[in-house]
């Protein structure tokens, strides 16, 4: 446990800043495998919105450096593709 002042004071902010970490990680988790189930229900409309407020968000979450900036492209690339080849297969 923290002794001085500041350690103390150092490690409230950090069990704050973990908690509102994790808080973002898990809704970035929830939004894309709502979006994986949108695909797989075949409903693309959907999907494309979907798509678009979980790539302002997986933004947002990279800019804040919560994600890696790499593993947000790769995320976003990844669904879209996804929704791409799927309304094609379905068509």
């Amino acid at each position: 446990m923290p002794h001085t002042k500041s350690a103390k004071k150092r490690h409230r902010q950090n069990l704050e800043l973990r908690a509102k970490n994790r808080a973002v990680k898990s809704s970035l988790k929830t939004g894309i495998k709502k979006l994986r189930e949108l695909v797989t229900a075949k409903k693309f409309d959907e999907a494309k919105a979907m798509q678009s407020k979980m790539s302002k968000a997986l933004d947002q979450a990279a800019s804040k450096k919560i994600i890696h900036v790499n593993k947000a492209a790769r995320t976003k690339s990844r669904l879209n593709s996804l929704i791409v080849k799927s309304s094609a297969a379905a068509v």
